[in-house]
């Protein structure tokens, strides 16, 4: 005889596996930021070293050595450049796991409610008629998030980790189209530019985000939109265009952690 698992007990162990991604992914983060300080040390180490050697004696044949010199530096400056993009791509899967649970644990917890109805309280019956024509009259409150969206939602967020993202871009497309009204429409919309993003098509990237806030303009994922149009407006040699947008984004939504990296960003740029 088998026993059924409950689905709470499904969701939570789940949720281990996630935290524990997580947990890791957070340690390889925190080892990259050292071995990039690490070259970025290295390197203003060896701009003094190349700095005091051209201010010695020119009588010395110092050609060959700052040659090597140079040399040295363009590839700490390659290696630094590499190890910031891997920093930003473990950043960004950290987020999505995070955004994954958090979509889990909001499936799990709306039909949890709606299982569970207030107990009936003693009432007259002319109370009772009145309560029915409230009911009935009332406006109906916000779609929750049904199963079937879940998992055509699931379903093209699976093709985006994969590295399918073409396939994503068309998962996430179907999905608005056949549920335009569902809460997690705006997200659908803002993995389409990363998406975009990611196959270095950066004009749809662009106009991807902008559908996404003119669209949804009061979505928690604007300030990652306007941050990743920013990021092909640079990918384009459009670096005007970047500034302004990032320093719109720290303008409008200073408190974001989209925010934080547009001022790093910024202070590079100067």
């Amino acid at each position: 005889m088998f026993l059924a698992v409950p689905s709470h007990a499904q969701l939570f162990g789940g949720d281990d596996v996630a935290r524990k991604q997580i947990a890791e992914q957070s340690k390889r983060i925190d080892a990259l930021r050292l071995q990039n300080d690490d070259l970025t040390a290295r390197l203003a180490s060896m701009d003094e070293s190349l700095k005091s050697l051209s201010a010695a004696n020119p009588a010395l044949d110092l050609a060959q050595q700052l040659e090597r010199l140079r040399q040295e530096m363009t590839q700490l400056r390659g290696q630094i450049e590499v190890l910031g993009n891997d920093i930003q791509m473990a950043s960004k899967r950290q987020r999505d796991m995070y955004v994954d649970l958090d979509t889990r644990v909001k499936r799990f917890e709306q039909p949890a409610a709606a299982a569970t109805p207030p107990e009936p309280q003693p009432a007259s019956a002319a109370t009772a008629a009145a309560a029915t024509i409230a009911v009935a009259t009332a406006a109906p409150g916000p779609a929750a998030t049904s199963e079937a969206e879940g998992r055509a939602y699931e379903a093209a967020q699976n093709q985006r980790k994969i590295g399918n993202y073409q396939g994503a871009i068309a998962g996430f497309r179907n999905f608005i189209a056949q549920y335009p009204k569902s809460p997690l429409a705006h997200r659908a919309q803002y993995w389409i530019g990363d998406s975009y993003y990611n196959l270095r098509d950066f004009k749809n990237a662009i106009a991807s985000q902008q559908r996404l806030i003119s669209g949804y303009p009061d979505s928690a994922s604007v300030p990652d939109a306007l941050l990743n149009i920013a990021s092909s407006q640079h990918e384009l040699g459009d670096a005007p265009g970047a500034r302004k947008t990032l320093e719109k984004l720290v303008a409008r939504y200073p408190a974001s952690e989209a925010a934080e990296k547009a001022k790093r960003r910024l202070a590079a740029l100067k």
